[in-house]
């Protein structure tokens, strides 16, 4: 297991050990389960819930068909 430092002001470090004392863990596993939390590459499982649920949200395929052209751009 690695160990990391961390440079803390006392405010920071005050609201570390009260929330792991709060939720009954050692700082270490704290600050472990936030960092997991937080850095994690997913989506939360509350987003995912949402997949497929707007029926009228237009899909790829929607956009398939040809599009307008873009208004023209004044230069500057």
């Amino acid at each position: 297991m690695s160990q990391i430092t961390l440079y803390l002001d006392e405010a920071t470090q005050a609201l570390v050990d009260q929330a792991a004392r709060a939720h009954g863990l050692s700082k270490s596993r704290w600050v472990a389960d936030i960092i997991r939390k937080y850095a994690a590459h997913e989506w939360p499982q509350d987003c995912l819930a949402l997949a497929g649920r707007f029926a009228d949200f237009p899909l790829r395929e929607d956009f398939a068909q040809p599009q307008p052209a873009d208004t023209p751009r004044v230069g500057f």
